[in-house]
């Protein structure tokens, strides 16, 4: 394959409608998302709860969720590393996408009032409730190689539980999207590189994600590449399935960019 070399006026000119672009789209954002979600987390009414779920360090668990259900992960039993995954039940080739969750939003602070896109430009999960807003879209979970690094033998890592999750549902290796990190507090500084930030962590940190469409979700709990603890340790996280609630017609996650807007109207056109 031939390369292309671009001239500096047409990298300028690129760049410039980049910035016009998200220039546009951050006008559109609202000025201030919501404040994080309250600590401690509110019970939940006991009416509602369909499903809960412990699910233990180093292991994994996955479900299906209608459209409206909600999931709470929460850690009630101390700090872990949540690592999620996610298809459209009905339709498995759509599956979970944070480079588009990232771009469409200008952002890769996913926190309460953001929404996490499919493939296929639709909405998936809705941030309903977040404490914490550390939650890493950029670098993925451990695998065999890195736990083995780290810890030596005889670890359960993310990739792993990924494909055996996977295939449970069955599903393949090729079938696993990039995989998003709950409660995991990555940053990248001002040269480009990965920081692990503690201090963003609270104790009792908790999310909740509203289900947009029928979803196959995966979830492994275990330690994130980047965290400096030298002991495989994780917690036991807490996973509750919630009843479906129609959200009001303001909901911040439905309005808040015209990317959730699009997002949004491309699941009504698929339910048509």
């Amino acid at each position: 394959m031939q390369h292309v070399r671009r001239s500096p006026e047409e990298i300028a000119a690129n760049r410039a409608r980049y910035e016009e672009h998200q220039r546009k789209g951050l006008e559109f954002a609202p000025k201030a998302l919501p404040a994080p979600s309250p600590l401690p987390a509110p019970p939940v009414d006991a009416v509602r709860v369909i499903h809960q779920e412990v699910i233990p360090g180093g292991w994994y668990w996955s479900t299906r969720i209608k459209r409206g259900e909600t999931l709470r992960i929460a850690q009630q039993q101390g700090f872990s590393t949540v690592t999620l995954v996610a298809w459209n039940a009905a339709e498995t080739s759509e599956r979970l996408n944070l480079p588009d969750t990232v771009k469409m939003q200008w952002t890769t602070a996913l926190s309460k009032g953001r929404v996490i896109f499919s493939d296929m430009g639709r909405v998936m999960f809705s941030v309903i409730e977040d404490s914490s807003g550390a939650h890493d879209c950029l670098m993925g979970g451990s695998t065999a190689t890195s736990n083995l690094t780290k810890y030596g033998e005889g670890t359960r890592n993310t990739r792993d539980n990924l494909v055996l999750l996977a295939t449970k549902a069955g599903l393949e290796r090729r079938d696993i999207p990039a995989a998003l990190s709950l409660f995991a507090p990555v940053r990248v500084d001002q040269d480009g590189k990965f920081q692990w930030r503690p201090e963003l962590r609270h104790e009792g940190d908790y999310i909740e994600l509203r289900a947009e469409m029928e979803i196959i979700v995966g979830l492994s709990n275990c330690p994130h590449p980047l965290d400096p603890n030298p002991d495989y340790r994780p917690n036991p996280v807490t996973v509750t399935r919630i009843a479906a609630t129609e959200p009001r017609a303001d909901d911040i996650c439905r309005t808040a960019t015209a990317e959730a807007v699009r997002g949004f109207e491309n699941n009504a056109l698929a339910a048509i």
